[in-house]
This record gives C-alpha cells, sequence and structure tokens, in this order.
C-alpha cells in the first residue's frame, strides 16, 4: 500500500513539473488554468481506475500435487484411522481440547491418541510429530 502511494505521488509530481516545463519552453500562454488542471483530473483518474483494478483484482493460487497417503507406511507404523484423524486435527493448528469438542470425545482420549501416535512416529512433540507425519505422507 504505502508503495502505490508512493507511486501515485511521484507521478502526480512529475505531472505538475512537466506542465510547468511546457508552459515556459513551448505552449503559448493563451491557454486558461483550466485546461491543465482538466489533463492533470484525466491522467488521474485514468491512473486512479488503473490502481484500482490491480489492487481488487483476485490472485489466482495454482494448486500443488494431489496429495496421496502413504497407506503401507500407516499400517506399518499400526496408525489407526482415529489417530490419523487426530494427527491431521494437530497439523491444522487445534488445541487438545478444541480436538476433543471436535471429534465429541475427552480431552483425556485425546492426550491418549497423541502419545500413542508420538510412540509410533518416535518424537516427543507435537511439531515433530506432524513434520515426521509429512515427511511420511501420511498428512498433507
Amino acid at each position: 500500500m504505502k508503495r502505490t502511494i508512493f507511486l501515485y505521488s511521484l507521478a502526480l509530481a512529475a505531472l505538475v513539473f512537466l506542465l510547468k516545463f511546457l508552459e515556459y519552453r513551448f505552449i503559448i500562454r493563451d491557454l486558461s488554468l483550466e485546461f491543465y488542471f482538466g489533463i492533470v483530473a484525466i491522467l488521474f483518474t485514468a491512473l486512479g481506475i488503473w490502481a484500482g483494478l490491480k489492487l481488487t483484482r483476485k490472485k489466482i493460487i495454482l494448486a500443488g500435487p494431489e496429495f496421496i497417503l502413504n497407506e503401507s507406511k500407516l499400517q506399518k507404523l499400526g496408525i489407526s484411522k482415529r489417530e490419523l484423524e487426530v494427527l491431521e486435527l494437530i497439523s491444522s493448528g487445534l488445541s487438545n481440547q478444541q480436538i476433543a469438542d471436535k471429534l465429541f470425545v475427552s480431552p483425556n482420549t485425546i492426550k491418549t491418541h497423541s502419545s500413542n501416535l508420538f510412540i509410533k512416529l518416535e518424537v516427543s512433540r507435537r511439531t515433530q510429530a506432524v513434520q515426521r507425519a509429512k515427511e511420511l505422507k501420511l498428512i498433507p
């Protein structure tokens, strides 16, 4: 936003300088002040429309490759469907209480699932579990 304001101000200063230069050097002094104001108004209207369209245009986000769950690794580690569900919710940044509310279980159940996941993934923290699960392609 600051860059846009700076460029807009710089363009205004350049136009004023150009008009004054042209007034003193090339243009006959018979033109009225309203003519110069009209030129500046037209130029800044066009610049404002262009800036508005550029700032309000939606950005296109390209989708990455489609995620494929590594079923063989999942079975090899012995991670249940519920533990995988808890792991996905952990990766989305939810707390134990929020996960428990979402899955309609108690927070102690979530803690049990989390500790089982930590043992199976051979990690000691939630962030490590998420990182390890992504490396093993268990979660996107």
